[in-house]
């Protein structure tokens, strides 16, 4: 098959871009012709189809430039329209998957796919399509004020990094893009979520159960190349990932303080700075970490005593958990969005209340007593659920559904 991948970023930069790279590569070594279309950026991966990719534009340090070019290419965006209907022309795909198109590149060239007959399907990375933020988590607490398409909300609550200008195109993009375009639900005929929580949640809000299928995150393809080895653990917690206020971080470091467990946190975000001062304020046994390489990440992950997902905000299917699993690590989670469907408390992990530091400390004192082993293999077992074989055979046999012709 040809396939067209399609994802704002072309490096690694979360986990839609560890599942949107590794994907690529994993179809590439079955034989498929894949091609990417993304946008131009100094630390993306060497790649034959960068010619096609759309300029740069960065919402964090932005330049006039950017500013006065932000509307355009949030809202419809005339040069990836272009350039991708010359990638389409000049390749030829078969199907198109979409990943995460938004601000960056923009739904102006879902019309350009449905005009030349090939079937796109979309991956459900985030809330995007009905959260104008998102995330459905503002000002620390879950939201869904936006709910059957009140995207004002958004904007009376200046819930895009509380800025009243992001948050106005945010709420003007909404209602252009599903109220009066009906951009997505015209272009893409099928959606692809990651866990049941996601199919739930998107067909709440009025989304067609029928057009979204659940295929399940896999664990990582890096990680799991590494070999198998069996560490002695450490007296350690370890979480892993983005710091950001929705991950809940504080209340980890709350219950290390409560506790007095040590704990490493790996990974960088725009919270760093408040977390290291509440930590050093609690006298809390946290030890903080950068961005850990797999090589690294998967030492950490061997040694630690448990992996705790403190999320506060509905978690989807973090690749943080299926790594932990896949190596037989026993995770302390949130009993919040599509966490509970995958831990099983006391089976395969434990479960704590979201957002309560003090039931997060009961569970990491409940380390001491449960049947670690029975737990472990429990872990391995749910995980081999989330291989990186399945999740390609799954995506694989999807594509050719919707290809009248495969390969």
């Amino acid at each position: 098959m040809k396939i067209l991948q399609v994802n704002q970023f072309y490096y690694l930069r979360g986990g839609a871009e560890r599942y949107f790279l590794d994907l690529t590569r994993a179809l590439e070594n079955e034989g498929h012709e894949v091609a990417v279309f993304s946008m131009d950026h100094p630390k993306n991966q060497l790649s034959p189809w960068s010619r096609y990719f759309v300029s740069r534009i960065s919402f964090n340090k932005m330049s006039l430039k950017d500013r006065l070019k932000t509307p355009e290419r949030v809202l419809y965006s005339r040069e990836a329209k272009i350039k991708f209907t010359e990638l389409l022309r000049d390749f030829k795909p078969d199907i198109i998957h979409i990943h995460n198109i938004y601000h960056h590149i923009s739904p102006s060239i879902l019309p350009v796919a449905r005009k030349q007959g090939i079937p796109v399907v979309m991956h459900l990375h985030d809330y995007k399509l009905i959260c104008p933020n998102q995330s459905l988590f503002m000002k620390g607490a879950s939201c869904e004020q936006c709910a059957r398409g009140r995207y004002y909300k958004c904007l009376l609550n200046r819930c895009v990094k509380d800025s009243l200008a992001g948050s106005a195109l945010a709420t003007v993009e909404m209602y252009l893009h599903h109220s009066i375009l009906k951009i997505y639900e015209k272009n893409i005929q099928l959606f692809i979520a990651p866990s049941e929580f996601m199919k739930r949640t998107m067909v709440r809000f009025g989304q067609e159960a029928e057009k979204i299928q659940v295929i399940y995150n896999p664990y990582s393809r890096e990680l799991a190349e590494y070999p198998s080895e069996k560490r002695e653990l450490k007296d350690y917690l370890l979480y892993f990932g983005r710091l950001t206020a929705e991950k809940g971080l504080e209340i980890l470091i709350r219950a290390a303080a409560l506790s007095s467990k040590k704990t490493i946190i790996a990974g960088s975000g725009p919270h760093e700075r408040t977390l290291r001062r509440l930590a050093e304020k609690l006298k809390a046994p946290v030890e903080f970490l950068s961005f850990q390489d797999s090589e690294r990440l998967r030492l950490l992950l061997a040694e630690a005593e448990a992996v705790v997902i403190p999320s506060i905000w509905a978690e989807n299917m973090p690749l943080s958990l299926l790594e932990a699993l896949s190596l037989g690590k026993i995770v302390i989670a949130s009993r919040i969005g599509g966490l509970p469907e995958i831990i099983k408390d006391g089976e395969n992990g434990l479960l704590f209340r979201p957002g309560d530091s003090e039931d997060l400390t009961r569970q990491i004192k409940r380390l001491a007593d449960i049947d670690r082993t029975a737990i472990s293999r429990a872990a391995q077992e749910t995980s081999s659920r989330f291989s990186p074989r399945k999740n390609l055979e799954e995506i694989i046999r999807t594509y050719r559904q919707l290809i009248k012709n495969p390969d």
